[in-house]
């Protein structure tokens, strides 16, 4: 069996170490022209479900080089209002071990560190055009240089714009959530250390404020030599009828837009929108995709973005891309080894859009452009609720206990049957 991948990120990349191990004939073909082009954004927020994917689909030495290039892992929670008052600080407690624990790695790292063991299987500079479906049951990848690859199956693993997608399901349909973010990030020095709210500098920091504004920042701590200098990222997200026309600005015009939209914010926290390298601010207009009923399975189907786009709302989007990889891995591998391919590939699409969807949904709440929060009068009503929400169940132990404890199981899910082979 011979398996072609389209797509060079997080999931293919696993996948396509997964096919390898195990032993089948697997080519992947990126767009990008380098490994270190066109990749968007910093931070990648790991969780147990994608440390025990990359762990059963990586080989041992790749795997450990990946957990060498993390930063340090997220050790709270830490919620406030945009003026850094305490909402609800909370501890994240450290993994087992590293094949199933929270984990924080930068983008370029983590590509690097995955395309290790894998220089006979990806191809760069290398953009998918269409597909076609062969007498013998076989599927050819075309590319805009003119050539073309034939395989047993075909994987879209190229995220939000896939061509693969657009051309096997044409009826799928990308959202826009109403939302518009810009991010930026900044060296972390000592003085810009102070800059921070509280208890950020070793934790996830998510601040609310008002008009349905909300803030993440990141603290990178690298401990692995040479990996990369460490450094802050901030995220400002608003609802689109918020910010005046982005058309057309730079990155300097950017971060002066979140600084006109936030004058009564913390100081400090203007200070790290000031303080952001202009080489490293961009803008996003989020986007998610709408629930897709099954389809028929073929010997092609989608993995990641590809498929389920979803939004940042709940750091999921690449874990379950990871997810889908360990899965289709596994259904590949069985068909690898006798069974019918098609019917593998209905296997993994029949749990993977149940668990994919369930994930866009779930992140889609979390930023909605149309939500209560953002609206003029309703708005300054739920934000107080959802404050006082947070505040109690701050305040109450066994309340805290209990939501730190569901978050956790969204991210750390329990496949009875891969726990029992990978048991064994």
């Amino acid at each position: 069996m011979r398996v072609l991948i389209i797509g060079a990120g997080t999931g293919g990349l696993c996948l396509a170490h997964g096919l390898k191990k195990a032993g089948v004939d697997v080519a992947l073909f990126e767009r990008d022209r380098t490994p270190r082009s066109m990749l968007i954004g910093y931070r990648v927020g790991i969780s147990p479900d994608g440390s025990k994917a990359l762990h059963s689909c990586l080989p041992a030495d790749v795997f450990a080089e990946f957990v060498r290039t993390t930063a340090r892992p997220p050790r709270f929670i830490n919620m406030r209002t945009e003026k850094y008052k305490e909402l609800l600080v909370g501890e994240i407690p450290p993994g087992a071990d590293e094949t199933r624990s929270e984990k924080s790695v930068s983008r370029i790292a983590m590509r690097t560190a995955l395309l290790n063991g894998l220089e006979d299987v990806v191809q760069f500079d290398k953009t998918f055009t269409r597909f076609s479906r062969n007498d013998d049951g076989s599927v050819t990848a075309h590319f805009d240089d003119g050539t073309s690859e034939t395989g047993d199956v075909l994987v879209g693993a190229d995220g939000a714009q896939s061509r693969v997608r657009r051309q096997y399901l044409p009826h799928a349909k990308i959202a826009d959530t109403g939302i518009t973010t810009i991010a930026g990030k900044l060296s972390l020095t000592p003085e810009n250390v102070k800059l921070l709210p509280p208890k950020a500098d070793g934790g996830v920091t998510l601040l609310y404020g008002p008009k349905g504004a909300f803030v993440i920042i990141h603290v990178m701590r690298f401990d692995g030599e040479g990996v990369e200098d460490d450094y802050i990222m901030w995220g400002y997200a608003a609802s689109h009828d918020k910010f005046p026309d982005l058309k057309g600005m730079n990155p300097e015009q950017l971060k002066q837009v979140v600084l006109d939209m936030t004058p009564k914010f913390h100081p400090n926290l203007r200070e790290l929108f000031r303080l952001a390298d202009p080489e490293t601010v961009f803008e996003i207009k989020v986007r998610t995709s709408e629930p897709l009923p099954p389809w028929k399975s073929s010997n092609v189907t989608l993995i990641g973005d590809s498929v389920h786009l979803m939004t940042p709302g709940r750091g999921i989007g690449a874990n379950t891309a990871l997810r889908d990889a360990e899965l289709l891995c596994r259904k590949l591998t069985e068909a690898h080894h006798g069974k019918e391919v098609v019917q593998a590939i209905s296997e993994y699409e029949q749990e993977m859009i149940k668990y994919g969807f369930e994930a866009v949904l779930a992140s889609r709440e979390q930023m909605d452009g149309n939500g209560a929060i953002h609206k003029p009068v309703i708005g300054r009503i739920v934000l107080a609720f959802l404050r006082t929400f947070l505040r109690v169940t701050n305040a109450v132990p066994a309340l805290k206990r209990k939501m730190l404890a569901t978050d956790a199981a969204r991210r750390d899910h329990v496949d009875s049957a891969h726990e029992v082979v990978h048991a064994g």
